[in-house]
């Protein structure tokens, strides 16, 4: 009998304190599963951004703004009134039309956009950035295209009323830039801003690749 329960002391906490490591692994396991599930998580949004982003500052080639223009043309996402191309050929300023086409959302895929730097608060288009605009005069200077429409787009920082005004003042600017010193006419182009309301990189509004100048082929 005393050897009965020298024996089952004995046994029983060695076999609780098993237990008990046991349980102690498997919390430690799952803990650990989630921090990876976490860092994986982490790791491929920041892996996505950094991508799009990337895909941004690759300048695309004439040839390539061509093929997105003709894209764009074919697919009809856009169509200008009669009327209001009259008006606008009959304008020789630099100025917007006072009813200008509403900006439609082409598929980002289709999208010619150049992120055109400008100055904190500034709309007037640096020498080191007219460039980058290169390839697009030598497009529109080919394709046949009829109307061609420049849109300003800001992020997310400030007031959604100045980034209206900003994204418009610096779609104005690349319009002036592009009569002046691509040679391309007046009534061809016509500028509005969207400011933040269309991101191109929508899970971060702040992004950087949401300042950009987009350009789409109306007719």
């Amino acid at each position: 009998m005393n050897t009965l329960n020298v024996t089952f002391f004995i046994v029983a906490p060695i076999s609780l304190g098993y237990s008990i490591g046991q349980r102690q692994e498997g919390f430690e396991e799952m803990s650990n599963s989630k921090t990876l599930t976490r860092i994986c998580a982490s790791a491929f949004a920041i892996a996505c951004t950094a991508q799009m982003a990337l895909a941004q500052d690759t300048p695309l080639s004439a040839d390539e703004i061509t093929d997105a223009f003709n894209k764009q043309k074919t697919r009809g996402l856009v169509i200008v009134p009669s009327d209001q191309q009259s008006t606008a050929a009959q304008d020789s300023s630099t100025t917007v039309a006072a009813t200008p086409t509403e900006y439609q959302a082409v598929a980002r895929e289709d999208q010619v956009n150049i992120q055109v730097q400008f100055d904190f608060a500034s709309a007037a288009l640096r020498e080191d950035q007219k460039p980058k605009l290169a390839a697009l005069c030598q497009a529109m200077q080919s394709v046949d295209v009829s109307v061609f429409q420049i849109i300003g787009h800001t992020d997310s920082s400030g007031p959604a009323d100045y980034n209206q005004n900003l994204s418009l003042l610096r779609a104005k600017e690349v319009k002036r830039h592009l009569v002046s010193d691509c040679g391309i006419a007046d009534q061809r182009l016509e500028a509005i801003g969207v400011g933040e309301s269309e991101p191109y990189n929508a899970d971060n509004p702040r992004a950087d690749e949401n300042r950009r100048v987009e350009f789409q082929a109306l007719g």
